[in-house]
């Protein structure tokens, strides 16, 4: 993190179009977030497999993928539309609709919902407990805050918070004291 100005500027970048593979990969045994990705990715890529190793792989991945389910809580369909990358600390109560679609590079923290016909671009960061509830679409390097309801499209680059979720200005300044705090502004 540099500071430049009063202002917090962060020194990682995460492209929106390339997906970080490296985000989904088991890190030990007990993974339980990235193993379910892991069981997903590997049910859709069954598919190409020869006939008899097709059934063999789908099979495992379904008793996978129903197994790191209940271990998370969550409801992640085995045929829906994740963007690679996809980062999920906290599964617990995460609802994805089987027609919903994730981009790359992604981010959903715990008690995530997304409805049919609802379209994350790339590096959308999503909050604990925000719902998007209408299919909306939400641009890339969005943030949504905490327990946010997103029943509007929001744009590229926008933060939006609150029941209703509205665009703000989001910054952080360094205090004289040496503490960083936060600044909103309604856009």
């Amino acid at each position: 993190m540099n500071t430049s100005g009063g202002q917090v500027v962060s020194d990682v970048t995460i492209d929106a179009m390339v997906p970080d593979w490296s985000r989904e990969r088991p890190r030990r045994f007990w993974d339980p977030s990235r193993k379910l990705l892991k069981a997903i990715r590997d049910y859709q890529c069954a598919s190409s497999k020869l006939p008899l190793l097709r059934q063999w792989a789908r099979y495992s991945a379904v008793l996978r993928h129903r197994f790191w389910s209940v271990v998370c809580g969550c409801d992640i369909p085995l045929n829906c539309s994740l963007g690679g990358g996809l980062k999920l600390t906290h599964p617990n109560g995460v609802v994805i609709h089987p027609e919903a679609e994730v981009g790359v590079n992604c981010l959903l923290l715990q008690q995530v919902t997304l409805v049919k016909g609802v379209r994350l671009a790339g590096h959308v960061d999503i909050g604990a407990g925000a719902k998007l509830v209408r299919p909306v679409r939400v641009g890339a390097h969005a943030q949504i805050g905490a327990n946010a309801v997103v029943l509007e499209d929001v744009p590229a680059g926008a933060t939006v918070i609150g029941v209703p979720a509205r665009n703000v200005k989001v910054a952080v300044e360094a205090g004289s004291d040496g503490w960083l705090t936060p600044v909103v502004e309604d856009r």
